[in-house]
């Protein structure tokens, strides 16, 4: 599963209301499977707690948190939140979701994982019951089942139009050659064939350091000898982006001729932004000031940093409270609303094929420091939709 939730969990690293204590205490979830009030929108919140880690225990923390902070902006609508452990397991998670609607829950918000949320959303689609995870997997969306991470498919696309209406419409797709990176090359490909520019070289390494050292001559070779002047890289910072990204431009791939393309976050861990071969590279990330006053919110309610997983739930109950506002229900014609939400993420909505689509800023890496060069976009039908 190439989740990036997924790869959280193994490392963790790391609009505006004012939160009052009272306020907070306002919101704790009512608890026993008592129904909840008719003018009440019952939400399961299903979080990875009871593995026995403390990575999940510390993401579920943070994810409960981070839904309680978005009920204290909802203003007259009302949340009974429940929270269901599901230790990060599938077989958990069908039970915890099968309790949750026995229990009156209306929509189930989580889990986490790719496995986790399929289960909870078998388990439930008899009922009518849909399913808001926090995956960005879309190989699990679809019928009750939504993924509310970023995907890539949404994020090669954002890059790709960026990088042809700036010029750059020559591209070489490199990716790791497993199944985060096979994925990535599909997404890649089909976005810059949607922005109308043309994939002129692919080419992949085994994910071990020896293949990337002995894969990098030829992949650089074949990026010179296309007339590429842009390579989009699979890779991430926790695997193969350091040592990938320093020896193309040790081997002839310039980046200040080449641009270097992103398709995962470049800047989480921070230490990334000051890796040599990143420098001039552009990837895609949320709204970055609606995200620094989430997380000035959080820690000042919390006393400690925010997950980055946490905004996704924050995301979640924000697009619950809307739909609630409006008198709406939470059915999938409801939920798929075009006009779409707003959270800390920025803009974002959810499609009918249980995937989503997020305005995301475009980030240039120069000097160790990131310089937003194209803002998020405010609403559909901005830059890069």
């Amino acid at each position: 599963m190439f989740s990036v939730l997924r790869t959280a969990r193994k490392s963790l690293g790391s609009v505006v209301l004012a939160l009052s204590a009272m306020a907070l205490a306002a919101c704790q979830p009512s608890t026993g499977p008592s129904a909840p009030r008719s003018d009440t929108v019952a939400v399961a919140l299903l979080v990875p707690s009871g593995s026995g880690q403390a990575s999940d225990q510390l993401l579920a923390r943070s994810i409960e948190n981070a839904a309680r902070l978005a009920i204290t902006d909802l203003g007259e609508v009302k949340i009974d939140l429940r929270v269901y452990p599901t230790a990060g397991q599938a077989a958990q998670a069908s039970a915890a979701a099968a309790q949750a609607v026995a229990e009156g829950a209306q929509v189930i918000l989580g889990p986490v994982f790719a496995e986790e949320a399929n289960a909870a959303g078998v388990a439930v689609a008899a009922a009518g019951v849909n399913v808001l995870s926090f995956s960005n997997n879309p190989a699990i969306a679809g019928g009750n089942v939504f993924v509310l991470g970023p995907t890539f498919d949404n994020t090669a696309r954002r890059l790709a139009t960026y990088a042809v209406r700036s010029g750059k419409s020559k591209i070489m797709v490199i990716h790791d050659r497993n199944a985060q990176g096979e994925a990535g090359r599909a997404a890649i490909q089909n976005g810059v064939a949607a922005a109308g520019g043309s994939v002129v070289a692919t080419g992949g390494y085994e994910f071990s350091q020896n293949g990337i050292v002995q894969a990098i001559p030829a992949l650089a070779a074949q990026a010179k000898s296309s007339g590429a002047q842009a390579v989009f890289l699979t890779a991430d910072t926790a695997g193969a982006l350091p040592l990938v990204s320093q020896l193309l431009s040790e081997n002839g791939v310039n980046p200040t001729v080449t641009q270097y393309i992103g398709l995962t976050r470049w800047d989480i861990p921070a230490a990334t932004l000051s890796l040599p071969g990143v420098q001039g590279g552009i990837f895609a990330m949320p709204d970055p000031s609606l995200f620094a006053q989430y997380q000035s919110r959080y820690m000042a309610a919390f006393g400690e940093q925010p997950h980055p997983v946490s905004a996704i739930a924050y995301d979640g109950i924000a697009a619950i409270g809307a739909l609630a506002k409006q008198g709406r229900g939470m059915d999938r014609a409801a939920l798929t609303q075009g006009a779409g939400y707003v959270g800390v993420n920025g803009i974002f909505r959810l499609l009918p094929n249980g995937t989503n689509e997020r305005g995301l800023a475009i980030a240039r890496i120069q000097n160790a420091a990131i310089t937003v060069v194209e803002p998020a976009p405010r609403s559909f039908g901005g830059a890069g939709f």
